[in-house]
């Protein structure tokens, strides 16, 4: 019978689980539920922290790149300000239009690295997901889970399971 429930459940979603908690108090002592919080999977597993540090590793030589090439339109800003007066108007039309180019160079050059940034950081979030999910089927396997989620607008503390999820995937290296 609580086969069938559950392959209903997973059917109908949300409602389902609502419906079924809501049943009564002897079906619902037999329907156990854990919840993960996956930000905090992402901010505290040993994992996700070595991932934020391989991270910066790799990209720390473009980062000081592009913050140089920054200060550099900055200083080629204010150069041209400060020179503005003094330069003929062809010379100050052809730095403006360098200013343009470094400037187009620049916001191209960050605008790349935020999307290698972005997608660099999703692979690696996506294998700490990964090894996280599996040490969640383990726990509730061994611990007789009926379900585990990992979104909620709203979840009682006494069903988080966070912390015992970090603590098996930190042990789990």
């Amino acid at each position: 019978m609580m086969n069938q429930i559950f392959k209903r459940m997973a059917a109908g979603g949300a409602l389902t689980v609502a419906m079924l908690l809501s049943a009564g108090p002897a079906l619902a002592a037999e329907f156990k539920v854990g919840f993960v919080s996956t930000d905090r999977i992402f901010q505290e597993a040993d994992a996700a922290k070595t991932a934020q540090i391989k991270l910066e590793a790799e990209f720390s030589k473009r980062q000081k790149k592009i913050e140089q090439l920054g200060e550099a339109v900055q200083e080629t800003s204010k150069k041209l300000e400060r020179d503005a007066p003094t330069l003929s108007e062809a010379q100050r039309i052809q730095r403006q239009r360098d200013l343009v180019q470094m400037d187009q160079d620049f916001q191209r050059e960050r605008r790349e690295f935020q999307e290698d940034l972005a997608l660099r950081k999703n692979e690696e979030l996506q294998k700490v997901l990964e090894m996280a999910n599996k040490v969640i089927k383990d726990v509730a396997k061994a611990e007789n889970y009926d379900l585990i989620l990992q979104e909620a607008v709203y979840m009682n503390p006494k069903h988080d399971i966070t912390a015992r999820v970090l603590r098996d995937l930190n042990a789990a290296k």
